[in-house]
Parts: C-alpha cells; structure tokens; sequence
C-alpha cells in the first residue's frame, strides 16, 4: 500500500467535522449487537444489587420478563439468563441443573409468554447447580468430561423444552457440541441455536460473575483444567474449528477486551458467527472507575463495546447492553 505524501494527503480532511467522521467510519455499533446477560433469583418481586458490579441486581423471575419486556423496547434482540441456586438445591450430581422448573426454565417460559420475540439465551454448565462450584461433575478430585457432558445434554433438553431459542455451553468439556447437537436433533428441537463458548480462557476476570450466581464460596480448586490457558491464541482456533465441525451455529470468546486479537483471529478464519462476552470483571472496572470520576463512563461504555465490532465480532454480550441502547435512541441511531 503506498500512502500520499503531506500536503496532498492529508488525513484530518475527513476527520474535521461530525459529518465527515460518520461518513468514513468504518465500524458502528447498534442495538442488534447487543445480548443483556441477566442474574434470577427466587421470590417474587424483589431485587438484590450484586455489590460487585455497580449497577446489576438479581431479580424474580417477575421482575425478569419486566427486564425482557425492557429490552424489547429497546431493541435488544436476545436475553441470557444466569440462574442464582439456593445452597440447598446443590449437589454433587448437579440434578437440579435439568430440572423443567429450575429458576432458569421458569424464567425462559415467562419471557417467552410475555415477550415472544426476544430470543431466550440459557447458559449450558452446571457450576451454579454443583455443590463443589465447578462447570463439570466432580470424582475424587478429577472433573470427569464424559459423564459431564451427558448432564449438559439433559440440561440442555430442559432448556429447548421450556423454550429457549439459543443455548450457550459454557462449560469447555470435550465433545459437549456435538453430543447436544445430536440430543436436540433427536428430540426434534432442529432450530434451537449452540451459541459455543468455544475460546473461554482461565481468567480472573470472572470474579464478580462468581458472586453473582454465588459460586465463589463453593468452589474448590481452579478452572485450568478445562479452561484455556491465557497464553494460548492458536489453541483457540483448533477449539472454534471443532465446535463449528460439531454443529455450533455461532462461537464465543471470552472474556473480551483482553482476548480482541482472538476474536480479529476467529472471525477472519472461519468467517462465522462471532460473538464476545465483555464479562463481569470488564464492566466492573470501567464502571467502578466512572463512579469514582476517574473515566468518563458514557463514553468508555461505548469506546469499549465499538472495540468489539472493529475486532470482528457480529455481537456482545455486556451487562451495559440496556444502557448502550438508550444512549443509542437518544441519538436516533
């Protein structure tokens, strides 16, 4: 590529008024790409703000459809729910992971009465239902893959029962695509969607999220054995192809800002579907650094999220999803 030389090249020309910017953008982010993750809790009519994420509450399944019927106001295509168990509802079994009225299929049917055109996200591991606060069934200290993915496979049948439209496994065992892809096809649910976490790293930046669906005081031990290494970016590529190959119709990275190169990798490799999740420890920074006068918190929200779209991704799922669509009414975008 050769460049002009200053002054019949000058790159400012296109930059010197509003107009002109949003002519040469090259990136824009809308409502459409945007998935509002959701914490349920039991009860009715009450909400609990998660203490470490400013802003983000558990609900009621009530108060759930309210924030379905939110976000379809807003435009927000989809919802994806993450489940807060009672302690006393954990096992080492996972059991109540497929059972048809668990907090996450409660509210799936309750949205999809309500709101039926915002599609229903389920999360697909079983660390909020696991008495040892793992994604996977726990064996003399071992996370056992197969015997996890057939409990990932009747949760996930329990999921496209009570409706859900895209299921997100989240768990990173092997062969868990393929498995559920074959039980839905058989079951006759050819159209619920695999969103695969296909490239979710051992990250620290999960914490809050942790508190949030209480499986920080459970676990035991660390997620390094089935999720990936941070190091790793060529892993992740073998990871996605596999998850494709098996019948995911959309990948994810995750988390997000720290792993962008992974999602530029994904996306100009396989050319699918490609989402990031911009996770709880991500919005937890840059909102608690808002709070404190120390970023502009309107604007990092959106420089962040634009990061994703000029990296590749067709879509994010972020916790600023409902107040990233308001700022994007209000401009009539």
């Amino acid at each position: 590529m050769t460049i002009g030389r200053h002054p019949a090249t000058r790159f400012r020309r296109t930059r010197k008024s509003d107009a002109m910017r949003r002519l040469v953008s090259e990136n824009t982010l809308s409502t459409g790409d945007l998935i509002w993750p959701v914490f349920v809790m039991d009860g009715t009519d009450q909400s609990v703000p998660v203490t470490s994420m400013p802003g983000v509450e558990r609900l009621t399944v009530d108060r759930v459809v309210r924030a379905a019927e939110e976000a379809a106001g807003l435009g927000i295509p989809a919802i994806c729910l993450f489940p807060y168990t009672d302690p006393s509802l954990k096992t080492e079994l996972c059991e109540e992971a497929w059972n048809p009225d668990n907090l996450s299929n409660l509210a799936t049917r309750a949205i999809k009465t309500a709101v039926p055109e915002i599609a229903v996200m389920a999360d697909v591991a079983l660390d909020p239902y696991n008495a040892n606060g793992h994604d996977g069934i726990v064996r003399n200290g071992e996370i056992v893959n197969d015997e996890t993915v057939e409990a990932l496979v009747r949760m996930a049948l329990a999921q496209a029962e009570a409706g859900a439209d895209i299921l997100g496994p989240s768990d990173m065992m092997d062969g868990r695509i393929g498995a559920m892809r074959a039980g839905l096809e058989e079951a006759g649910h050819v159209n619920v969607a695999i969103l695969s976490y296909a490239a979710k790293y051992a990250s620290a930046f999960y914490g809050p999220f942790r508190d949030a669906v209480g499986a920080s005081g459970a676990l035991k031990g660390d997620k390094k054995t089935y999720q990936m290494d941070p190091a790793n970016g060529d892993e992740a590529l073998r990871l996605v192809e596999r998850d494709l190959t098996e019948g995911a119709d959309m990948v994810m990275v995750k988390p997000g800002m720290p792993y962008l190169d992974i999602c530029r990798r994904v996306k100009d490799a396989f050319g699918a579907p490609t989402f990031a999740y911009q996770v709880s420890g991500e919005y937890a920074m840059l909102k608690g650094a808002a709070e404190r006068g120390w970023l502009d918190g309107p604007r990092v929200m959106e420089e962040s999220l634009l990061a994703f779209k000029r990296a590749g991704c067709d879509g994010i799922l972020t916790y600023f999803a409902p107040e990233m669509a308001r700022t994007l009414r209000a401009r009539g975008a």
